[in-house]
């Protein structure tokens, strides 16, 4: 009898985190995934390439929805306040606070997963660079623009995450307000001291 497979992603994630969290992800197998979810292997493949994208299955659903709130901004809006602007809207297409803190804490204790939670970074700020520069932005504005705002996002995520009364919009504010209090004593070039040799 087939099973059922409403929802099947979100199912595999849960299980795949809960497995990860319970018996550890090196002891976890795609099978036992499959299981805990009342799923098949076969299902779980049609979803995942391997076990840790169960917990990064969401990086496509964010690229795409950021790269449509970029476009989204009006076009004469600078690089950095776009990516911010297209930031308030990330909650529309992120899982729960616990889902995400269980998540955190399996990726820390994992590097496997912490590899590859590095490498969906990197791609992350290759999309959004690019849809900068779509947008007639210089490319090395876009560049310094997003890493600039990839640490915004991710202190402003951090605060959201532990706080169940935070709203992102205002954890987005003041991770952007932090950051122009950490630049405001910013380092002019031709001023930055001679290192003795």
């Amino acid at each position: 009898m087939a099973r059922w497979e409403g929802n099947a992603r979100g199912r595999l994630e849960q299980a795949a985190l809960h497995l990860f969290n319970e018996q550890g992800y090196d002891r976890t197998t795609v099978a036992q995934i499959a299981q805990h979810a009342n799923l098949t292997e076969r299902s779980f493949y049609r979803w995942f390439a391997d076990k840790r994208e169960a917990l990064f299955g969401g990086s496509e659903d964010l690229e795409k929805h950021l790269v449509a709130a970029i476009d989204a901004v009006p076009a004469d809006t600078g690089a950095l306040p776009t990516l911010l602007a297209a930031f308030a809207t990330a909650p529309e297409v992120f899982r729960s606070r616990a889902f995400l803190r269980e998540r955190s804490a399996v990726i820390a204790a994992n590097p496997p997963l912490q590899e590859r939670e590095l490498i969906k970074l990197a791609s992350l700020s290759d999309v959004l660079t690019a849809a900068l520069v779509q947008r007639g932005c210089d490319r090395q504005t876009a560049r310094l623009a997003t890493d600039i705002g990839m640490a915004v996002l991710r202190l402003t995520t951090e605060r959201w995450m532990a706080d169940e009364r935070a709203g992102f919009t205002q954890a987005l504010s003041t991770s952007a307000a932090d950051l122009l209090a950490v630049t405001a004593d910013g380092v002019l070039p031709g001023s930055v001291p001679a290192q003795e040799t």
